[in-house]
């Protein structure tokens, strides 16, 4: 049976993605303002986000701090989206909080969206467990997402593509100003809460081109922010396949310095915070499964829109070059699959199409259609399962054990995967607690 909290949230569904910050400061302060009892470090960007913020928050707590982390979407669970020192919170604070909320919205009379609401409960339940600082991932945008009431002086930006556009805008440099922005509202958020002085920022770049890079610098000046653009470290150790990781780490690293050195509390340990990431493992993101033999059977990866295929294939390309995959591949309606299949293309020997039960999720037709108009054939179809994930791995193991099967086209589709194998490898350890609820972005 449902809770009465999870209830109140399904009901904000309906609201969809509403831009702006008035329900969530209302709310904030009838809640007490819970977002001013913790620092933050803000992570923005297109891609690269989730990652950024879970290495930087274990990198956190490697030096002692009490560390928060927010992310979305989820892969399994919401709980999956509000940790404390990487545990996840239980059930029962999650429904205590999100009637909290419901309560606070109706004294408020506003109607706050989805993400709003799991945005307030993070806050509520960071205050209560005396966190010291919170790796607070960004939902879409930056200046209009509700993370952004949290009064953060940190500010990690991954990485611009076009994305929401219509909400964000259509270039990527209004997208980079949008994103960067999430300052305005903290500086507004400091002001509101009384604080005498507001303390200079901190901007932590990567991930974008010479003229996005120059734009971003003009405007960190405007806000009288600093702006450090970190070299890509080439000594970062990471369960995580790919270079684009190794630059998230990179982010993380150079951000993690600049708040605990600042801190007051203790010194960055450098060796400290290397040793942190070597066990790291995002989960769904360019992550191996290996079986108790060592053999790596399949790669998780939520590439969902060509920016992010992109650095699907060039890892692909580095770590088996010359090698083709089965891939089992599964698409929401609203993305480029199109292209997304162009470039993946040179690595599929066989494709292997599916769906979940998600209402967004393109149909088989769909996707088979895209592929025979691209000259691709489809291996095999259905329903993705866990009989379904074991037929493809049957049959690539028959062709050659040593290439492991590729899941990809979707993170909603990579928990239905976890949710699926998460009994069978270690590297799925953390989410045998966790019971599947409702998976949606915002």
């Amino acid at each position: 049976m449902q809770s009465l909290g999870m209830d109140y949230l399904n009901s904000r569904l309906m609201f969809g993605m509403v831009p702006g910050l008035e329900s969530t400061r209302k709310l904030c302060e009838i809640l007490g303002n819970p977002q001013a009892k913790f620092k933050t470090i803000h992570i923005v960007g297109t891609n690269g986000k989730g990652s950024t913020s879970y290495y930087l928050s274990g990198i956190l707590q490697a030096h002692g701090f009490k560390t928060g982390l927010f992310t979305s979407p989820h892969l399994v669970s919401l709980r999956e989206r509000i940790r404390v020192n990487d545990a996840p919170i239980s059930d029962e604070d999650l429904d205590r909080l999100l009637l909290c909320v419901r309560d606070a919205a109706a004294k408020a009379q506003v109607e706050p969206t989805f993400f709003e609401v799991l945005t307030l409960v993070s806050f509520l339940y960071y205050a209560e467990q005396g966190v010291d600082v919170v790796a607070m991932e960004a939902g879409m945008g930056g200046r209009l997402d509700s993370t952004a009431v949290a009064c953060g002086n940190f500010v990690v930006l991954t990485s611009i593509g076009l994305e929401h556009t219509e909400v964000l805008g259509p270039t990527e440099s209004a997208i980079l100003k949008e994103k960067m922005a999430v300052v305005d509202a903290s500086e507004q958020s400091v002001v509101a809460g009384s604080k005498s002085e507001i303390i200079r920022k901190t901007f932590i770049v990567g991930g974008l081109s010479e003229s996005l890079l120059a734009e971003a610098r003009q405007f960190a000046t405007s806000h009288n922010a600093d702006c450090i653009v970190p070299k890509i470290r080439d000594d970062i150790e990471l369960p995580n396949l790919g270079h684009h990781y190794i630059e998230n780490a990179s982010l993380s690293l150079a951000a993690a310095e600049r708040f605990i050195n600042g801190s007051g509390r203790c010194t960055y340990d450098d060796a400290l915070a290397l040793s942190a990431l070597r066990t790291r493992s995002w989960a769904g993101r360019m992550q191996k499964l290996t079986d108790a033999s060592g053999r790596v059977c399949y790669i998780l990866d939520g590439a969902h829109n060509s920016h992010a295929v992109k650095r699907l294939v060039e890892t692909l390309a580095e770590y088996y070059p010359g090698v083709k995959f089965h891939c089992v591949f599964g698409a929401l309606k609203d993305k480029d699959v199109g292209e997304m299949l162009k470039l993946m293309a040179p690595h599929v020997s066989h494709w292997h199409i599916t769906k979940t039960p998600y209402p967004r999720f393109r149909e088989l037709d769909d996707l088979r259609g895209l592929l025979t108009g691209l000259g691709l054939k489809v291996a095999s179809e259905g329903e993705l399962s866990r009989k379904f994930l074991d037929r493809v791995a049957e049959t690539a193991s028959a062709e050659n054990k040593d290439v492991p099967v590729l899941v990809t086209g979707s993170l909603y589709m990579i928990g239905e995967t976890v949710q699926a194998l998460k009994n069978d490898f270690d590297g799925l350890a953390f989410f045998r607690g966790l019971n599947p609820t409702t998976n949606e972005h915002r």
